[in-house]
């Protein structure tokens, strides 16, 4: 029998949102067991939510340099094999150092760090240790983004001329960070989150799902970044125009002071022989639109074996018409981070699907952010190249 592949978390703990949905996530195929962690800078909260969480004591620890140290010094049958990363953006390039130079496998919450910089020399990181990476770009692991990545691959939209992908949300449009709440508090520090508020947040994912999708990089940008609310220090609106490789266009519009928008990422992509349209408030559906006949609306759902490439049939778990959404695709990443552990070690007899976002996207986004930014601040609106 294959065994359980073994997690730490750093961050996560009470009051968090993020660390809960990687739990869950993780948990959902039963392939990964949370064996110890850092929940908080509190060691009291740490341990409260380590009882409820039903992890001994004893590998409960006071920071994430004591645990990767205790932990790298248990034989392998009982360390843990990989850290979940759930902490606020600027611990993450810290914690992801030295989980590897421990020898520990990292999956990290996006963005990986605040800086491309720090992005790069994470993958040098990654490289000398030979450890593995993933990126929480969740989105990218919905059965129906896959399709639609087949499909643009696969040449059924011929070449592609423009790609809009957007993401608005309302939840920032009041001053909220000043009344202590804690989601918004860190996420609008620019000492936490980094220089890019929205576009670190959001505007990250969608950057993500239009290379995913295409397989085209972004290789310039115009853009506009705003700070709607009076006093705040980061951008929480976004505009941006792209240019990516091979001549397609693109929009890229990211948002947290929309009223009443929820998590409204969407793309559509238009080729010369047809287009695509998909939102992630309605994940299970796909549409296809074609210049000599009806729309096709494309439905996930295991009994479509007919419909669906393999990559969208191996992310599927339910019939048709059972919706999946947000702790599925995260739990996708996770399942495939923990075959791919497992096939490293031979655990597996054949080779898993092993896609999930790794340290490259992890830069490739750094690097569109840094241009957005240094883009934005320029005097001309002029474009600025990618490096």
């Amino acid at each position: 029998m294959t065994r359980r592949v073994r997690m730490g978390m750093v961050g996560g703990g009470p009051g968090a949102f993020i660390g809960a949905v990687h739990r869950m996530a993780a948990r959902l195929d039963g392939k990964i067991d949370l064996v110890c962690g850092v929940f908080s800078s509190d060691p009291e909260k740490t341990r409260s939510m380590g009882k409820e969480l039903g992890i001994p004591a004893e590998r409960l620890y006071a920071d994430y340099r004591e645990m990767f140290e205790r932990e790298s010094q248990l034989s392998l049958g009982q360390r843990m094999d990989f850290v979940s990363i759930v902490t606020p953006n600027y611990l993450h390039y810290d914690i992801a150092r030295l989980a590897l130079a421990s020898g520990f496998h990292v999956f990290c919450e996006k963005p990986v760090t605040t800086t491309a910089q720090e992005a790069v020399l994470l993958r040098e990181e990654t490289a000398r240790s030979d450890r593995l990476f993933g990126v929480a770009f969740n989105y990218s692991a919905y059965p129906l983004v896959k399709h639609a990545r087949h499909l643009v691959r696969s040449g059924k939209l011929g070449e592609l001329r423009k790609v809009v992908v957007e993401y608005p949300q309302g939840w920032l449009a009041f001053p909220i960070e000043q009344e202590g709440q804690k989601q918004a508090s860190w996420r609008t520090d620019p000492a936490k989150a980094g220089p890019a508020g929205c576009l670190g947040d959001i505007g990250t994912h969608a950057f993500h799902l239009a290379e995913y999708i295409t397989g085209c990089s972004v290789t310039e940008v115009c853009a506009d970044l705003t700070s709607h609310v009076q006093s705040r220090r980061v951008d929480d609106d976004v505009s941006v125009l792209l240019r990516f490789a091979g001549g397609a266009r693109g929009i890229l519009h990211a948002s947290q002071v929309s009223i009443d928008e929820e998590n409204g990422l969407s793309i559509r992509v238009y080729g010369t022989q047809g287009a695509l349209e998909w939102h992630q408030e309605e994940p299970n559906t796909l549409i296809l639109k074609w210049p000599d006949r009806p729309r096709e609306i494309v439905r996930a759902g295991v009994n479509y074996s007919q419909r669906l490439c393999t990559e969208a049939l191996a992310a599927s778990r339910l019939p048709c018409g059972h919706p999946e959404g947000f702790i599925e695709a995260f739990a996708n990443l996770y399942r495939a981070f923990a075959d791919a552990i497992l096939w490293r070690e031979g655990e597996l007899d054949n080779p898993p699907q092993l896609d999930f976002p790794t340290i490259e996207a992890g830069v490739r986004v750094m690097q569109c952010v840094e241009a957005v930014l240094v883009n934005a601040q320029a005097s001309g609106g002029k474009w600025t190249r990618i490096t």
